[in-house]
């Protein structure tokens, strides 16, 4: 399993936010048994962070975007197969390219591992 470092770190942060929110209702709910009150600051943090961490776990604007296409001609060693390119990742974008590479599997290995020595996360 690959770890995004974005989302990973965008999660502990929410993660430490989630924290004064609860501590709040807590207080706010003092002359109530601490069970209740717990129970009462999870439903309401839960009622925040579930959009937040749906937006950290599944937004596409957090990830490397890939495009796949099936029987394509690899741009590196002319091989038929199915093809890929990164599309855009952080401090790359090709969503306007003109004339996109596809590139079989092995060659699109090679491909990452040479935009990562340049910088580029994929």
């Amino acid at each position: 399993m690959q770890i995004n470092f974005k989302r990973y770190l965008l999660y502990l942060v929410r993660w430490q936010l989630s924290t004064p929110i609860l501590a709040f209702v807590i207080l706010w709910m003092a002359g109530y048994d601490t069970l209740t009150a717990t129970i009462v600051a999870n439903i309401i943090g839960g009622l925040i962070f579930f959009w937040v961490d749906q937006y950290i776990f599944t937004s596409k604007d957090l990830a490397a975007q890939w495009e796949v296409r099936e029987n394509v001609k690899c741009s590196d060693c002319g091989k038929l197969a199915r093809g890929y390119r990164l599309v855009r990742t952080e401090n790359y974008d090709k969503t306007r390219d003109a004339a996109p590479k596809f590139r079989c599997e092995s060659c699109s290995q090679r491909k990452s591992e040479e935009l990562k020595k340049t910088g580029i996360k994929v």
